[in-house]
């Protein structure tokens, strides 16, 4: 399966359920307590992180969609710090405040990377705050394209039959992140994601692969769901729909460091996708590939766009390398999400020489990423004659591809590469021979919108046509 970064800025997700604050005290643990048989943690430094349907709203966010959230806080100092957070990271919060609760928090304390206890603060919400709730949902599901129900049992969704039956009578697709032990109160929703032990609390255990297909498909038909998505810990993920065949999805985690909050990341991606236009196989990778950045990382962690953008790239092969031109400005975008400073070079590079690999090296260091654009076969004829290019394209493109400072290379068929600058507006132009800055192709265009233009001599006073010339002597 391709996978490919969906338009997320036109994505407008609605994200209701139970939020909560998540807080970090970290330190060091070098000594056992005299008073009782448990370490001793000097805390060094706090901190706080949206946890919950917060955090789902704030993945949402960092991929670059449009994501509110409605939930119930305490009249406290959580309660706005949360607000405060979220809000901070583009999140348009509308909470209702109970005065008969605290915000529900969770204290962790973490010596060496390893959570040694966690305190939960948390009573049950009253029945007025779960009703603005549900009034402030209504209020807001119209300018949504998907709703999430982000269900922590914590009490926040109590009626959640009637805010899918409203989402559903809207055309709205809803996606359910399931909580206890009976599922029916997620009657009709589009598709819900319960890991595997939430699944098998409802279905039993399954001890092949056959069995947990159908209990997953007779659970979908009892409950009226479109999808069921069973997310499976190292064995990755699996998505049922009836009569389409089963999707498996391996794990892509390269090295787990902390499962915290990557149901919730799978949740936002998957979202983010459908609101953005993509199919459920395709959020469904892409979910899979976010939860394996999100279980490399310490506690409740958002999945930012560049990263995940990154991420698909790697997965693609298009981390570096032969590039088209469509892919290469995905690549320039991501480049420019991390703050990475892009050279642009062209040139025919027919017979790879000392002076080329020398010339590239100093272009490289002019920033982090250089592009290599080189003329196509035909092109090479038209400027050099009969007989050239030696080398055809895929050859010379290969040769480029290899050199350690090459990070992408293109070709292009007209006899300059001014349309390529358009396209890519490169931080930095770099033209290599005796020319002077007015005379580089595209030097003007590229110094109108605040680039640069450089000139670099050929190192060793090497050139391609002298070499030719010379093996035909």
């Amino acid at each position: 399966m391709k996978l490919d970064m969906p338009p997320f800025q036109q994505a407008r997700v609605l994200v209701v359920g139970d939020v909560m604050l998540d807080r970090y005290w970290h330190g060091k643990a070098t000594r056992i307590s005299p008073e009782a048989p448990v370490p001793v943690v000097r805390v060094a430094n706090r901190e706080d992180r949206p946890g919950g349907a917060g955090n789902v709203a704030l993945n949402i966010a960092a991929l670059g969609a449009a994501a509110s959230l409605v939930g119930i806080v305490g009249a406290d100092e959580a309660g706005e710090e949360l607000r405060s957070r979220l809000q901070a990271a583009g999140v348009l919060c509308d909470f209702a405040v109970s005065s008969a609760a605290p915000t529900i928090t969770k204290l962790r304390v973490i010596a060496q990377h390893q959570q040694l206890l966690r305190l939960d603060f948390e009573q049950d919400f009253g029945a007025e705050a779960v009703a603005s709730l549900e009034a402030r949902t209504a209020a807001l599901l119209g300018g949504a394209q998907v709703l999430v129900l982000s269900d922590y049992n914590k009490g926040a969704l109590q009626n959640t039959r009637e805010l899918i039956a409203a989402a559903r009578a809207r055309g709205i697709p809803v996606v359910a992140d399931p909580k206890g032990s009976d599922f029916s109160k997620y009657q009709g929703a589009t598709v819900i994601t319960p890991n595997l032990s939430e699944f098998e609390t409802i279905v039993g255990k399954c001890r092949t692969e056959e069995e947990l297909s159908a209990r997953g498909l007779k659970l979908m038909a009892e409950l009226d769901l479109e999808a069921l998505l069973i997310t499976r810990g190292e064995h990755g993920m699996t998505l049922l729909r009836p009569g389409h065949p089963e999707l498996h999805m391996p794990t892509r985690a390269q090295e787990v460091f902390d499962v915290t909050g990557a149901g919730d990341t799978v949740v936002a991606v998957l979202a983010a996708s459908l609101a953005a236009g993509h199919s459920l196989d395709d959020g469904t990778a892409l979910a899979n590939l976010a939860a394996g950045l999100a279980v490399g990382k310490l506690g409740t962690a958002a999945i930012s766009g560049p990263e995940l953008r990154r991420a698909i790239q790697r997965e693609e092969g298009s981390g570096r390398g032969v590039m088209t031109a469509e892919q290469l400005l995905l690549a320039v975008g991501d480049a420019r999400a991390h703050g990475e400073k892009v050279v642009f070079t062209n040139g025919c590079f027919d017979i790879i020489h000392a002076g080329h690999v020398g010339y590239l090296a100093e272009a490289r260091k002019l920033g982090q990423r250089l592009i290599v654009a080189i003329n196509d076969d035909a092109s090479v004829k038209r400027l050099k004659g009969p007989g050239r290019p030696i080398n055809p394209v895929e050859r010379r493109m290969a040769v480029l591809a290899g050199l350690e400072a090459v990070d992408w290379v293109v070709s292009f068929a007209d006899d300059t590469p001014e349309a390529l600058l358009r396209l890519l507006k490169p931080d930095v132009l770099v033209k290599g021979g005796d020319y002077s800055i007015g005379q580089v192709v595209g030097g003007e265009y590229v110094l109108g919108y605040g680039g640069e233009v450089h000139v670099l001599a050929f190192l060793d006073n090497c050139s391609t046509s002298a070499i030719v010339e010379k093996l035909k002597g």
